[in-house]
């Protein structure tokens, strides 16, 4: 996926330059998630943090669903309508959790499932 290489470059290098696209979305994706958690058990002194945290994995998703618009791009039809669904979502759920309207929760259960998703070869 293009969009998960060019993710690699905005994120930093990736310890092995052999890693698969797959292996490289699902470090991402463990890393943001991570940085969402880490940050929101500070609470109120880790906000800034959960806000580079918020930033950085909206980015992702952003590159995400510009990957799935790639006319070369394979996935399933039904699969590129649930990652622009989850795109939304997390794009506007974010806009929640900044304004302190909402839990960071759902953000980190989505990249979570996406990773399990990976894990298990699904695509």
């Amino acid at each position: 996926m293009n969009a998960a290489l060019k993710a690699k470059n905005l994120y930093g290098n990736a310890r092995k330059t052999t890693r698969s696209t797959i292996d490289t979305e699902y470090e991402l994706l463990g890393q943001l998630t991570h940085r969402m958690i880490a940050a929101t058990r500070k609470g109120k002194p880790g906000f800034n943090e959960l806000v580079a945290a918020l930033h950085d994995n909206r980015k992702l998703w952003t590159l995400f669903v510009a990957d799935i618009s790639y006319a070369d791009n394979d996935l399933p039809k039904d699969l590129k309508e649930n990652i622009l669904y989850l795109s939304e979502f997390t794009a506007q759920h974010t806009n929640q959790v900044l304004a302190r309207k909402a839990d960071v929760r759902p953000l980190v259960e989505i990249n979570t499932a996406i990773m399990r998703g990976l894990r298990s070869g699904g695509s």
